[in-house]
């Protein structure tokens, strides 16, 4: 087998400023890498690496240039991949996990015959949905209860509310409106912090949190404070999920560590941010050995990357609403088989992909 890859630069422009605590986002510059056997050139498998400003370790000027020496090295035959097996060490993809990502999941793509079927399950069958929640953008509160309003109407049963960006008592009277139509026993609220909170002030806002019965809350303190995240985690009123305490954490023992120490209620995977679907697993594995519990995330991907995200996610007896609803995002996102019906996603068997972009070498 000779492999060759190709990349595609493309630029996702957002429907709206997606906000979050860390800012408004207008556009998301992602890669598409395409990889086919010259023995067979019309069966191409397809990856996205699309990593996010501000928040991935590998969103950096560098970033096309690696995809240009990674692909130089399997085009010139310096280094092969192997089909389901993990990606040579050679590549020293280890700084780079939304690249890994892309590589990853178009080997997937490609050995199960280019058709953006990376795994045969009930999902991609188009047998079973995915529940997943329904996501809630930062914005004025106008804007916020708008949202919200389109989404239980849509017939979610879990919603995710980015909070941090208004004065949190404008948050608290949305959370109230909410609970005034709809008790928790019809509707789980999460609600995502992007580390907005300071140490200081993180447990008394959880403890006003509370009172709306909270399911959970992602990242409540910025990452890289083991200590105050382990004493909240303990403590707190609300359960608390890991997100981006999780982005640059390699390797077994490290991440063994970082779930000793801390001890979550949940932790939320983004495979873009944390290496791929293989790192994914390792995750899930000492999850699951801690009693710790989890949910897929996607990372502002496109519907390809979304789409090796789900298959992969329905691949495991999940048990909690899924964070994969962000196809709809995007002014020109790639036309996919990926719907979404009364609070879950499907994958639609009748509806074929868009055309792909034009590549580059």
């Amino acid at each position: 087998m000779s492999l060759k890859l190709h990349y595609t630069p493309h630029t996702l422009q957002f429907k709206f400023d997606a906000r979050t605590s860390r800012g408004a986002i207008k556009t998301h510059n992602v890669y598409y890498i395409s990889v086919f056997d010259t023995a067979q050139p019309e069966v191409v498998g397809v990856g996205e690496c699309a990593p996010l400003e501000g928040l991935s370790i590998d969103h950096k000027p560098a970033l096309k240039a690696k995809i240009k020496e990674v692909i130089q090295l399997i085009n010139e035959q310096k280094v092969s991949l192997q089909a389901g097996a993990p990606l040579p060490e050679a590549l020293e993809l280890d700084a780079w996990p939304a690249l890994y990502f892309a590589l990853e999941t178009a080997m997937l793509d490609l050995e199960n015959g280019g058709r953006r079927i990376l795994y045969k399950n009930s999902f991609s069958n188009g047998e079973a949905g995915i529940p997943i929640n329904g996501l809630v953008w930062m914005g004025d509160e106008a804007f916020m209860r708008e949202q919200i309003a389109k989404k239980l109407k849509e017939g979610y049963t879990c919603l995710k509310l980015k909070i941090g960006g208004l004065d949190f008592g404008k948050e608290l009277e949305i959370l109230q409106s909410i609970r005034e139509r709809t008790p928790a026993d019809c509707l789980t609220i999460r609600v995502d912090a992007n580390g907005a909170f300071s140490v200081d002030e993180a447990y008394k806002k959880l403890e006003r949190l509370a009172k709306y019965e909270i399911h959970s809350i992602e990242q409540p303190i910025r990452q890289g404070q083991p200590e105050q995240m382990a004493e909240l985690c303990a403590y707190s009123p609300v359960p608390v999920a890991l997100d981006e305490e999780l982005i640059g954490v390699a390797g077994k023992e490290a991440k063994e560590q970082l779930l000793d120490q801390i001890k979550p209620q949940y932790i939320i995977l983004k495979p873009t941010l944390v290496g791929g679907l293989a790192a994914s697993t390792d995750w899930i594995k000492l999850a699951e050995e801690r009693s710790i519990d989890w949910w897929m995330t996607s990372a502002l991907e496109s519907n390809i990357g979304l789409n090796a995200i789900s298959q992969f996610t329905a691949q495991h007896d999940i048990t909690l609403p899924q964070g994969l609803g962000t196809g709809l995002l995007y002014h020109n996102n790639l036309a996919s088989p990926l719907q979404i019906n009364n609070g879950e996603l499907w994958y639609d068997q009748q509806q074929d992909w868009g055309k792909f972009p034009e590549t580059q070498s």
